[in-house]
């Protein structure tokens, strides 16, 4: 004897569910293994750089500052990554210390080897201020608005659903 409509629903909603589920764990699988596989490839091209920089450094038997600034971009994408491999939270503030160590190679570039003043010499450490500005904010905001509180409250708002 066939299921009553109620009956088939039911049966519907389960398998429904449990395919949704098995969709979710293959889709969590994959983006986990992307996420791996992405910052192995980023983290070992981050070594693989500052060793031929280094490298470089050595062969001319000496290492100016914009070398050394460069040296510590590598060293925040490679904080940066390790911070991402633990925690599978991107810090922003780290790109904006990249940003602004960029910034400060840039600058170094401008007066040094090109000995240029004017609204180059300006609009380059009005950027590195604003950035600095922003690192302040993020600060602030990340003691003021605790991200642990946050996701106690999102998860709290989704067990109610």
């Amino acid at each position: 004897m066939p299921e009553s409509p109620s009956g088939l629903t039911r049966t519907s909603a389960s398998l429904h569910r449990g395919i949704r589920a098995m969709a979710d764990a293959i889709g969590t699988l994959l983006v986990d293994t992307f996420h791996f596989l992405a910052l192995f490839a980023i983290g070992a091209t981050t070594v693989w750089s500052a060793v031929a920089a280094f490298f470089d450094m050595v062969a001319k038997g000496r290492a100016g500052l914009s070398d050394i600034l460069l040296l510590f971009i590598y060293l925040e994408i490679g904080a940066m990554v390790g911070i991402y491999f633990k925690t599978t939270e991107l810090p922003v503030r780290y790109l904006i210390y990249i940003a602004i160590t960029v910034l400060a190679r840039v600058l170094i570039e401008i007066v040094s080897a090109e000995h240029r003043t004017g609204t180059d010499i300006l609009i380059v450490p009005g950027a590195i201020l604003v950035l600095s500005f922003a690192v302040l904010v993020l600060q602030f905001a990340s003691h003021k608005y605790d991200a642990s509180d946050r996701l106690a409250t999102d998860r709290s708002v989704k067990s109610d659903e």
